[in-house]
């Protein structure tokens, strides 16, 4: 049986996550470069450390992907969505850091 948490990241979370992919990587991209951040230099290892450390540990830069994604539902979604929200929010970092290391290192 699927849980509603998983029902609702695979009905509505990963479908925006695939939409908004191009403005995710870019703003990753944003943060690297404000920070001053020499990523290429970095081993794949260290990348794909970097990215899911520094998203797990800057809440701000959380915070903003986080908007970003939960920006794109719909005020029912929302609702629904706040009912479940810390545990929605793991699962949407957890597939950010995935979707990032996947397609940057």
């Amino acid at each position: 049986m699927i849980s509603a948490e998983e029902h609702f990241q695979n009905e509505f979370l990963r479908p925006i996550l695939k939409e908004q992919n191009e403005l995710l990587i870019a703003v990753f991209k944003n943060y690297l470069t404000k920070h001053k951040v020499l990523f290429e230099r970095y081993s794949p290892e260290d990348q794909a450390n970097y990215i899911e450390n520094t998203i797990k540990k800057d809440a701000q830069l959380r915070n903003y992907f986080v908007g970003t994604i939960i920006g794109k539902l719909s005020t029912e979604q929302y609702h629904v969505f706040v009912t479940m929200e810390t545990e929605l929010n793991r699962r949407i970092i957890t597939m950010l850091v995935k979707r990032l290391q996947s397609q940057m290192i």
